[in-house]
């Protein structure tokens, strides 16, 4: 054995987590899930874009954003369907709903994703995807 073998190491430490890493993003999810939800019901977008503005500045900045995103994702949405309903009366509306499913299920799990990685989502600010 060497000299260096027998001389005490200092103890492992873990890194500290991020701030706000371990912050709870059990809302933001019920969130996501109830804009999905709208999909079947109708109403449930509703409930989840006020519980994203009863909860939006109360985390870490990361889940702030996704209380954002839900609230622009509710908004444009509703941008969106009702000029696609509009539509509906020139036969151009119903590709457009379609489309609005797609669009809204591809912004929730974008959104999924990024909560599960504790990360901001990805194009806040787009009204696309």
């Amino acid at each position: 054995m060497s000299q260096r073998d027998l001389e005490p190491q200092p103890p492992h430490v873990t890194p500290p987590e991020p701030e706000g890493s371990g912050a709870d993003t059990t809302i933001a999810l019920v969130g996501y899930a109830l804009l999905l939800a709208n999909l079947v019901t109708g109403f449930t977008a509703v409930i989840g874009v006020v519980i994203a503005y009863v909860y939006k500045g109360k985390g870490p900045a990361w889940l702030d954003q996704h209380y954002r995103y839900q609230i622009r994702t509710f908004w444009i949405g509703l941008v969106y369907a009702v000029v696609a309903s509009l539509l509906t009366f020139v036969l151009i509306g119903l590709p457009l709903l379609l489309a609005l499913a797609v669009w809204l299920i591809v912004r929730c799990v974008k959104g999924f994703k990024a909560l599960q990685e504790k990360r901001a989502p990805d194009n806040l600010e787009s009204w696309l995807i």
